[in-house]
Order: C-alpha cells, then structure tokens, then sequence
C-alpha cells in the first residue's frame, strides 16, 4: 500500500492529491463515524488533502473489534499509515479524537522522528487536566442509555432505535473505555503550534480546561471559541471549516516559503 494507492481501510473515501502540500488527518469523537467530516475537502484549501480516519468497529469496519486501549490504537494506526507521513501533515481531533490526535502526535516524535505541523484540538480538555467523563462505559444498558439521553449528539430516534443502538452501544462503551482508562503521562511539550477550538455553550469542556492545551506545545497556541455546544463540529461546521481554512492556508503558505528558499 502506498500513499497514493488510497487503498487503506484506515481512511474513508479517501482521495488521493498528489499535488497537495499538505494532508490533514482528522479523528471523530467518541461513537463517531468518519462520515462527519463529509464535504471537507470541499470546503477547505485544494492544497489540503483531507483524511478521514474511520475506526474499526463501524462503518465499513462493523465487524473488526472495537479497541479499549489507547496506546494500542495509536501504535497500528501509525504503522499501518506510515506511507502517509512523506509530506508534511496536521492533525485534527474532536472530544475523543483530540486525545488520539494528541498522543499520535506525542508516538510519532518518538518512534519516527517527526510531528505535525499543527494540532487542531476540538472540544476536548487538555490531557493534563481532570477531566469529567460521561458516560461510564461499565453501567447497565438501561443505565448506559439514560445517560446516553443526556448527551446532545446522538438524535432521539437513533436512540429509540433498538436495532441501531445493539451497533452503536459496542462501539460507545469501547470509545468511553479506551478514553476512561487513558492516562496522561508527562512529555516533553510538542515543537508543533497547537489550536484549540471550544463551543461557548458547551457544558462538558470550559474555556480554562481548553486553554490548558498551551502547555502541550513549546510553539504557538490559540483559542478560539464558536457558538454552539459539545458538537459544534456539526453544528457550526461553516464557522469551523472558515477558521480551519484561514490556518491551513497559512500553513501551506509556510510550506511553499520554505521549498522556494
């Protein structure tokens, strides 16, 4: 498999861009599809070529084990997708994904020597700070799914859906298992600028738990808030999209400054 062959079942519809400067591999939250970043790379820079990480366990990847441990998902995914990391690439996460996104971040400097360019972290509270997390993944189904009715992200009617939930629930209590069970250990801070973006109606992740993400990187961090809660990612994913652009694009100016120098 190589870069351009678009073949891994790591990242879905992938399409490959060989004049891209830049790829962008992007990682859902917790239960979450890769289908949710569906008609990025329309909306963002032609130099962008974006990768849409599908996890196994839905999708496509239904009957593949779901993972629980973090440090194991990160180690596959990184082999499995090491032709990807010829050209400069940035990563970014939502909730769950900005943890993956983090720590894939932190694996590569160590085993291959590399970073990326930017880490975009998306409602998530910095690794280093406690963090409250719901749902527990060990509760009761009845339990699991009266929690569950709490969160905003998944519809009423995808809840009520029996058949739905026996797929969906499996992968939700492995999501919320791997996330439990992860625990932050003291690193040297990342060479990379990071990003972090937050939903100033989002009751899970404050502003302080987001500006915590400063002390991960050793380079530039911003802050930026948008209107909307936890989901923002769908919610508000113009704004989004409009400020992912404007950096991207400044990244692969910095890019293109450098190849010509």
């Amino acid at each position: 498999m190589s870069a351009t062959s678009g073949t891994t079942h790591w990242l879905s519809k992938h399409t490959p861009n060989p004049d891209a400067a830049l790829r962008l591999f992007c990682f859902p939250y917790a239960g979450g599809f890769a289908g949710i970043f569906r008609g990025w790379s329309e909306a963002l820079p032609s130099s962008v070529e974006v990768c849409a990480v599908q996890l196994p366990g839905r999708g496509p990847r239904w009957d593949e084990p779901n993972f629980t441990d973090l440090a194991l998902l990160i180690d596959i995914f990184a082999k499995e997708l090491r032709p990807f990391w010829d050209k400069p690439f940035a990563l970014f996460g939502h909730s769950m994904g900005a943890i993956i996104s983090f720590e894939l971040a932190r694996y590569l400097r160590v085993q291959y020597g590399i970073e990326p360019l930017h880490l975009f972290v998306s409602a998530s509270c910095a690794p280093n700070v406690p963090r409250h997390l719901l749902p527990s993944y060990d509760l009761s189904a009845t339990g699991y799914l009266e929690t569950l009715r709490r969160l905003t992200g998944i519809p009423a009617r995808v809840l009520e859906h029996e058949e739905a939930m026996k797929l969906l629930l499996p992968v939700l209590r492995a999501d919320f298992q791997m996330i439990r069970t992860y625990t932050y250990r003291d690193a040297t801070p990342l060479a990379c600028p990071i990003t972090a973006f937050g939903g100033l109606s989002d009751e899970e992740v404050s502003t302080d738990c987001l500006s915590a993400w400063r002390e991960q990187t050793a380079g530039r961090f911003s802050l930026k808030m948008i209107e909307g809660d936890h989901f923002f990612v769908q919610r508000a994913k113009p704004l989004l999209l409009k400020l992912l652009s404007e950096q991207l694009t400044e990244l692969v100016s910095e890019i293109n400054d450098q190849r010509r120098s």
